[in-house]
C-alpha cells in the first residue's frame, strides 16, 4: 500500500465540516491522558491489536497526538498522528454506527492540523486504504516508490 503526501500549509478550510459533525452531536477533540484506557477499550474493540500499539504511544506525546470523536460521552471514533513514524498520520477508526456522518473525515483534518501546530509543512499518510478519499479530501498525492515504505519487516 502507498503512501501519500499532504501540503499541511495549504489545507481546504474545515470550519463547515466541522460544524456539520456538531450539528450531530458529535464532539471532536484532543484526548486527554486519563482517558487512555477508554480509547484504548474503543481500539480493541473494534480495531487492530497494532493500532492498540500506536494509540498508546500517540497518548504518550506532548501534546497528545490522539483526537477523538465523542457523542453521549462514548467514544465514536479516534485519529492519531506523529505515532509510527514522525509526520505521519494514522492509525485512524470510526464505529460503523457512526460511518457516513463525516466523523472520519472531521477527525482527519483535526490530525492534520496537529500535525501542522507541531510545525510540520508536509504531512504523510502511510499504507493508505481510501486513495481516492485522501486525494479528494485533503489533496493527497502519491509518493512514488513508498509501497511498502516503513512498513517492512512487521511482527505478528
Amino acid at each position: 500500500m502507498i503512501d501519500m503526501l499532504v501540503r499541511l500549509y495549504d489545507l481546504p478550510d474545515s470550519r463547515e465540516l466541522y460544524e456539520k459533525v456538531e450539528a450531530q452531536g458529535i464532539v471532536l477533540r484532543r484526548a486527554r491522558a486519563f482517558e487512555l484506557h477508554t480509547v484504548r477499550e474503543f481500539v480493541v474493540a473494534n480495531f487492530s491489536p497494532k493500532w492498540v500499539s500506536e494509540v498508546e504511544v500517540a497518548m504518550s506525546r506532548q501534546p497528545i497526538a490522539c483526537f477523538i470523536a465523542t457523542k453521549d460521552s462514548k467514544v465514536i471514533g479516534f485519529a492519531c498522528c506523529d505515532t509510527t513514524s514522525r509526520g505521519f498520520f494514522g492509525p485512524t477508526g470510526v464505529s460503523e454506527d457512526a460511518r457516513g456522518s463525516g466523523v472520519g473525515k472531521a477527525l482527519l483534518f483535526k490530525a492534520l492540523e496537529g500535525l501542522r501546530e507541531l510545525g510540520y509543512a508536509y504531512g504523510i499518510i502511510g499504507g493508505v486504504g481510501p486513495r481516492e478519499f485522501y486525494e479528494k479530501a485533503c489533496g493527497a498525492i502519491e509518493i512514488p516508490g513508498s509501497d511498502p515504505g516503513t512498513y517492512t519487516d512487521l511482527l505478528p
